[in-house]
């Protein structure tokens, strides 16, 4: 018997590949592979008077069948199967998703992620070439069996309209490297920074590069902007000091204030960069900031002043377009417990006292415990991805 493919060309027949197709309907419909009843059926049709048979007779000869043996949970996952590699040859299939998109009825694509408002001319391009990515993915990239759960809803692939490009989905920016020893944005050198505002504005720059040549969430830690506090600091107190020639009480006072007013510039600057920076794949950056206190460090005192200046700003919130008060979306925001910090006495208890009160009132910070972390992770303590 010969069987004429697709492409026209003529085989052998091989009853071997029906009953592999059935054992693997079998598997995804009812969950009982009954062999007997897949060798009966590639039998029957290999015993039929026709001696050429197509692929689609084939196909229609296992339903019935699988009908005819009351296989009806094997045939129907049979029949999906058929439809996905049918899907999968077609050469085009996305004209339907992307006119949707367009005339803006298509709900599952536009409310994927929270942070894509799909009514903006650039997240709308972004999407469109998702869908082009996304047809790509299933037609030539995941196997079918994974393409048919998903398209049944038995799993969700995430982010699917990335699937096909070699690129990462998340990250811990490397953020202490960038800011101590200069990094490089659209070829244009951007040196180590002077003070803790330009520290501020570098580290939303770069987390907007870092979330439009990738995908999925990233995280920063205070850790690393804390240096640059001391160094506004001590910046200040040089010019009070050694160039106006103010003693050193009064240096200190006054750098402690240029201090302070840095800090809370810089950080209302991260949180309304983050919150209004659009990428180029049109949405704010998926981003979450780490506040952590690591007790003897150099820059302890720092870290919590950041710390304490991002809940106490996070609490406030900020206003939407008609004026009213709201808590951002992003950057999420996670707060690690220590033995300084847990509520038992700890010196920095008032931080996560104020920490509490932003959680009943914005649902952020999240928590993380440094003492699981250290006994999880090899005494390390380090940020999650959102």
């Amino acid at each position: 018997m010969k069987v004429i493919k697709r492409d026209g060309t003529d085989v052998d027949f091989q009853k071997e590949k029906i009953e592999n197709a059935i054992f693997k309907a079998m598997k995804n419909g009812s969950g009982v592979v009954k062999e007997k009843i897949a060798q009966k059926i590639s039998e029957e049709i290999q015993q039929s008077a026709i001696s050429v048979l197509s692929v689609s007779q084939i196909e229609k000869m296992v339903y019935d069948l699988l009908i005819k043996y009351k296989q009806k949970d094997t045939a129907r996952a049979y029949e999906r199967f058929r439809a996905v590699q049918e899907f999968k040859r077609n050469n085009n299939t996305t004209d339907e998703s992307i006119l949707s998109l367009l005339n803006k009825t298509n709900e599952d694509v536009a409310k994927e992620n929270s942070n894509k408002n799909s009514v903006i001319a650039s997240t709308q391009r972004d999407l469109i070439a998702g869908e082009v990515s996304k047809d790509i993915a299933k037609r030539k990239l995941i196997p079918t069996h994974i393409v048919q759960a998903h398209e049944e809803g038995a799993i969700h692939y995430h982010d699917l309209d990335y699937a096909i490009q070699n690129i990462f989905n998340c990250c811990l920016i490397n953020l202490q490297d960038m800011l101590d020893n200069g990094t490089v944005i659209n070829d244009k050198l951007v040196e180590s920074p002077k003070s803790f505002s330009t520290a501020c504005t570098i580290t939303t720059q770069i987390m907007a590069q870092v979330a439009s040549n990738q995908y999925g969430g990233q995280s920063i830690t205070i850790a690393h902007l804390a240096p640059y506090l001391r160094r506004t600091r001590d910046k200040a107190f040089k010019h009070y000091y050694n160039d106006l020639g103010f003693d050193v009480e009064t240096s200190n006072k006054l750098s402690k204030d240029i201090m302070m007013k840095e800090l809370k510039d810089g950080v209302q600057t991260i949180r309304y960069q983050l919150s209004t920076l659009q990428t180029t794949n049109g949405q704010a950056p998926f981003a979450t900031i780490y506040l952590e206190i690591d007790e003897g460090n150099e820059y302890e005192e720092e870290m919590a002043l950041i710390c304490e200046e991002m809940i106490k700003q996070r609490l406030e919130g900020m206003k939407n377009y008609k004026g009213q008060e709201i808590g951002e979306a992003f950057p999420k925001l996670v707060y690690l417990l220590d033995e300084h910090n847990c509520l038992e006495g700890g010196k920095y208890d008032y931080i996560t006292k104020l920490s509490a009160k932003c959680t009943a009132k914005r649902l952020v910070p999240d928590y993380q415990s440094a003492k699981i972390m250290r006994m999880n992770y090899e005494g390390n303590t380090f940020p999650p991805i959102n």
